[in-house]
């Protein structure tokens, strides 16, 4: 659908969710590029097994196929699989598919479109180590695009970010275990120190929530593109395809393994939920209602 369809697109193809999540107005989303979810009980990560406590969480979440970054990353964002978004391989830097619907900046409708569409006024930021990022989030709706070197760039920023401008929704992409994975290996000591390095950030990034006066009604979502094995991913191996899925506050059960399947499209759908938005019928993802209290 082009430009002049899209206005009868956001009229009649909309199906609408429940109400907000009340007293939620911040949503932070953390993924992390290459972290399997076998790393997460293996590894020295306190951090992470902290939000899995104090909130709901799976290791049986899946990436799309191919397990590979810009597929996973948009439809992590963008509610649907790469089948109707058309970004399909791992350094996608246009759809190679031609993508089922278009927003009004010539993307596959995002979350980030539905908040900016919805919630004019909203503070939205995407922070991110790996350039690939930048290809797949519309720039013009988002207030903050700041790629960075590396993760512990990415880190500093966000918090200066968080802290100065209180965003409603944040996407922080780590670039990290995946460099290791691919230099030195996966299910390895190497990598599991990668994964510490990782957490360190996480904690850092989770303090300046709670600095920032944020943390009593934030949510915070950490995931990841997919796994890995040997030294690559893109396979079919349940090592490459099970990713964490974790989320955190106000609203969220505690100590709650989710049971119901999650596929990474699902956390746009989530990230939707919460605010209230009303989405796109070309939209696959579902909200993970399991893990709201009622």
């Amino acid at each position: 659908m082009k430009k002049a369809g899209f206005l009868a697109f956001f009229l009649f193809s909309y199906m609408a969710l429940h109400a907000q999540v009340k007293g939620v107005k911040h949503v932070i989303l953390i993924g992390m590029d290459g972290l399997g979810a076998y790393a997460i009980q293996k590894a020295d990560n306190p951090n992470m097994k902290q939000l899995m406590a104090d909130g709901s969480w799976t290791l049986e979440a899946r990436s799309v196929l191919p397990s590979s970054s810009a597929v996973n990353w948009a439809s992590m964002t963008m509610g649907a699989g790469p089948e109707l978004h058309g970004f399909t391989e791992w350094g996608s830097k246009k759809p190679e598919l031609e993508s089922r619907e278009l927003d009004q900046y010539g993307l596959f409708p995002s979350i980030f479109t539905l908040l900016r569409e919805q919630k004019p006024s909203a503070e939205i930021g995407v922070i991110y180590s790996w350039g690939g990022i930048g290809y797949l989030f519309p720039k013009q709706a988002v207030n903050k695009d700041q790629p960075c070197a590396n993760d512990t760039l990415t880190t500093e920023a966000a918090v200066s970010y968080i802290k100065d401008k209180k965003p409603a929704f944040l996407f922080i992409h780590f670039d990290q275990p995946d460099g290791v994975g691919h230099g030195i290996g996966h299910d390895i000591p190497e990598y599991y120190e990668q994964v510490r390095k990782n957490d360190i950030l996480l904690g850092n990034i989770l303090q300046a929530i709670k600095d920032a006066g944020m943390w009593d009604n934030s949510i915070i979502i950490l995931s990841s593109d997919h796994g890995g094995i040997n030294k690559g991913h893109g396979g079919k191996t349940m090592a490459e395809m099970q990713i964490p899925w974790i989320i955190r506050g106000k609203g969220i059960k505690k100590g709650n393994e989710v049971k119901e399947s999650i596929v990474t499209y699902d956390t746009a759908a989530t990230i939707a939920y919460i605010f209230g938005l009303k989405t796109p019928r070309v939209w696959t993802g579902r909200p993970v209602k399991e893990a709201f209290a009622k």
